[in-house]
């Protein structure tokens, strides 16, 4: 029995507001992550490493970020057809207006499903930080004959709100679907935990094809709000996939099972990135079974000239003079000058400290010099001349500035 052909929407048009200042020029999912990649490049991974090769990438707001750089570092193929991620902005065959949701998104490609006559289509979101072998959700759907399969993971009860939350029976056939409820309901063997969608699907074809055409004949255009709910009450085959039973070769015992993380907040993004440090991190991007594929710029090693370094990614083409580095992730072709203190910081790509600074729990974004001597992070009203400071603390610094003094 061959394999069925499957083709995959990855949805990767989010504001990301709650990011700000991060996402004042990038959507989302071009937010960078970690010492070289962008949120966007997981769920391109997972696809990529389970042989899912026919890809389109919806996005919408502010997406040159993310067009560009996955025109440099996602070609697949110029041989074979099937193997390729194209960017789709949105097409307005409907009229002037953007995507109104993420089914309204899907619906108005409707065209390509019809064209490339896929047997599943798998809908997926880009703004997680996780690992997924999703051939095993493709096998649990075949397996169950499913219409469609939700992937799902359980939550604290007082989490569950902010998600799409499941009622499945024995056979993990969904019997409701709640989406985004102020009372959600628990688990029936844990009433501290929900059972909530993680928003990836997969669908046999027709389902999918007649569900849109009935959510846009209703002016309903979410896969959550409206698509997913009146399934399950149609009495469709809809299951839930366990994403705790889905298995990723080349783990260690000592990660996180089933790490999935929502970095939507400033918070959440600082948390995920504090997943990746120590001798035994939660979430580990050094395994070759399972890579997850970067930007893969071409620059020197880095270069350490002296320094106390401590618990912290450093990326290539660094340059450090002198400096104690804690707690921290410096992407590519940093420059830190001599008696400068970073802890507890994110500091992303070409971005110039200049000595006797000290930088506690900040966020620098791209292209940005400090100045000499320049303090953040030990006085909040006084960072807030330069920063943003963030609900939870974090001071941040936006795309492309000088903050203090430089001479020239």
């Amino acid at each position: 029995m061959s394999y069925p052909k499957t083709l995959a929407f990855i949805l990767a048009g989010g504001k990301g507001e709650r990011l700000f200042p991060l996402t004042a020029f990038r959507s989302k999912p071009s937010v960078p992550f970690g010492g070289r990649y962008r949120i966007i490049d997981f769920v391109l991974s997972n696809m990529i490493n389970s042989q899912i090769y026919s890809i389109y990438l919806l996005v919408q707001y502010k997406s040159q970020s993310l067009i560009e750089h996955v025109r440099r570092n996602w070609v697949l193929s110029s041989v074979i057809r099937d193997h390729f991620v194209t960017v789709v902005p949105p097409q307005m065959r409907m009229g002037p207006e953007w995507f109104q949701g993420t089914a309204d998104a899907v619906f108005q490609n409707r065209v390509i499903i019809s064209e490339l006559n896929p047997d599943l289509v798998l809908i997926f979101g880009a703004d997680h930080i996780y690992k997924m072998n999703i051939r095993q959700m493709i096998d649990f759907h075949l397996s169950v004959e499913a219409d469609v399969t939700v992937s799902a993971r359980p939550v604290p009860i007082s989490q569950a709100s902010s998600f799409g939350v499941i009622v499945a029976d024995a056979d993990r056939r969904i019997r409701g679907f709640e989406e985004k409820p102020q009372n959600p309901t628990p688990m029936s063997d844990n009433p501290d935990m929900a059972y909530v969608s993680m928003g990836n699907y997969i669908f046999r074809r027709q389902t999918l094809l007649d569900a849109l055409f009935n959510a846009q004949r209703l002016k309903q255009h979410d896969f959550g709000a409206h698509v997913i709910p009146s399934l399950v009450n149609s009495g469709a085959r809809v299951f839930a996939y366990d994403f705790g039973t889905n298995i990723i070769p080349g783990s260690l015992p000592t990660e996180e099972k089933g790490y999935w993380r929502d970095v939507g907040t400033i918070k959440a993004f600082v948390d995920a990135h504090k997943d990746l440090l120590g001798q035994y991190p939660l979430f580990n991007l050094n395994n070759k079974q399972w890579p997850i594929h970067n930007a893969g710029a071409h620059l020197a090693s880095t270069r350490i000239v002296s320094a106390d370094v401590s618990n912290s990614i450093i990326a290539d083409g660094a340059t450090i003079v002198g400096a104690k580095i804690t707690n921290s992730i410096l992407r590519s072709n940093v420059t830190i000058e001599d008696d400068t203190e970073i802890q507890d910081c994110i500091i992303m790509d070409n971005v110039t400290i200049k000595k006797g600074c000290r930088l506690i729990n900040v966020i620098i974004d791209k292209f940005n010099i400090i100045g000499e001597g320049v303090c953040i992070g030990l006085d909040p009203e006084k960072d807030r001349f330069h920063c943003h400071i963030d609900s939870c603390g974090v001071a941040i610094i936006p795309r492309g500035g000088t903050v203090g003094k430089v001479s020239k």
